[in-house]
């Protein structure tokens, strides 16, 4: 360390000094009995921090969500949601350090989503986590969105443990994952063009529902009938991939035609029949891969996991075949930094993560690990 009697330090020196005390208290985190991590998520239109402890226990869970701001204009505009994170952020820590009863001195380290997500709204995220990182002289853990969404089950089922397999199923992201240890992820098939959350999201669009459309899709579903054959085959039959652009586009279509003939549409029967072919769609090449693996466990993990009718097909098929299935509680379906903080303490007992104060936002990170 530095230490210049008499002479002030310049920007480098001080940042060399906390570089080096930012990674002696990284690496002894490995061995630390109780971790204290603070974390920070603002990857899209929820400002969230949290405060977890040995990534299981939620000591405070503090969401400030923008629903209603951008619900006016059908979809979350991004400059508005990053000067919307910049006016919660401040007040989301302060309540995030009261919930939980402790003092900022009592935190370990502070983690941060920096990808994958809007620039400039995890930019907000990323710039307050490295100024809290840097005042408190605490490292700086830099963390996967999607892999939160992973350890979302983590806090949620006290008995999880890897190894198992991984149905990510986002606004961002659809993949199928196989999860061998905390930090060491493989893609096994993911989507080649939109993911599942936003092929919701537009569907319920096209057909004037209010934003997000998921939840609204699932809920007006359960009064329609699966009635509707939509111009659309699934694409990609023997892969893991997925592809939802056509079938968007098919439901899309058949509203239009639909409106330029005058004619009615029910709109629950359309939520219903789209509902059924996405589900459809998520389940059978999960089942496919599954069964060929033999898979044990699986994890479903994203705000589309919220979903009640993908939830009832998945326990239809893990009752059926003897696979224990783990579903994220609701309030930590979609984002928030608890499932962050999470995953922040399996990369530092595994010794990743650790971020200098260069750190910036990335819009797009690889899913796989180790």
């Amino acid at each position: 360390m530095n230490i210049l009697k008499g002479q002030a330090l310049t920007k480098e020196q001080k940042m060399a000094d906390y570089l080096e005390i930012a990674k002696q208290k990284f690496d002894a985190l490995k061995d630390k009995k109780d971790v204290l991590i603070l974390a920070v998520e603002s990857s899209c239109d929820e400002t969230a921090v949290s405060v977890v402890k040995n990534g299981r226990e939620v000591l405070s869970n503090v969401v400030a969500s923008q629903i209603e701001i951008h619900k006016r204009f059908g979809g979350v505009v991004p400059e508005v949601a990053s000067r919307n994170h910049i006016l919660a952020i401040s007040s989301c820590y302060k309540k995030a350090i009261e919930e939980a009863k402790i003092e900022s001195k009592d935190l370990d380290a502070i983690a941060v989503t920096y990808g994958a997500g809007l620039m400039g709204a995890l930019l907000v995220g990323v710039n307050f986590a490295k100024t809290v990182a840097y005042c408190l002289n605490l490292p700086l853990i830099a963390v996967s969105h999607v892999h939160g969404h992973i350890s979302a089950n983590y806090i949620s089922h006290q008995d999880l443990n890897p190894p198992f397999a991984c149905l990510m199923v986002s606004g961002g992201h659809t993949a199928i994952l196989n999860v061998e240890d905390y930090c060491k992820i493989k893609v096994i098939g993911s989507t080649v063009d939109d993911s599942v959350g936003e092929c919701f999201d537009k569907v319920a669009r096209v057909l004037g529902l209010p934003y997000p459309g998921g939840p609204v899709i699932d809920k007006i579903a359960k009064e329609g009938r699966d009635n509707i054959k939509f111009n659309y085959h699934s694409p990609l039959k023997d892969t893991y991939n997925f592809s939802f652009s056509g079938l968007k586009t098919a439901v899309v279509n058949y509203v239009h035609n639909k409106e330029q003939k005058h004619e009615d549409i029910d709109k629950n029967d359309v939520a219903c029949s789209f509902q059924e072919l996405v589900t459809q769609e998520l389940v059978e090449k999960t089942k496919h891969f599954c069964e060929k693996e033999d898979v044990k466990k699986l994890v479903v993990a994203g705000g589309v996991g919220a979903n009640s009718r993908l939830r009832e097909k998945l326990s239809l098929f893990c009752e059926k075949n003897g696979i224990k299935l783990y579903l994220p509680n609701l309030k930590y379906c979609t984002d928030n930094a608890a499932m962050i903080g999470s995953m922040a303490y399996y990369y530092a007992k595994n010794g990743i993560g650790l971020a200098d104060l260069t750190l910036t936002a990335k819009p797009n990170v690889d899913i796989s690990i180790g």
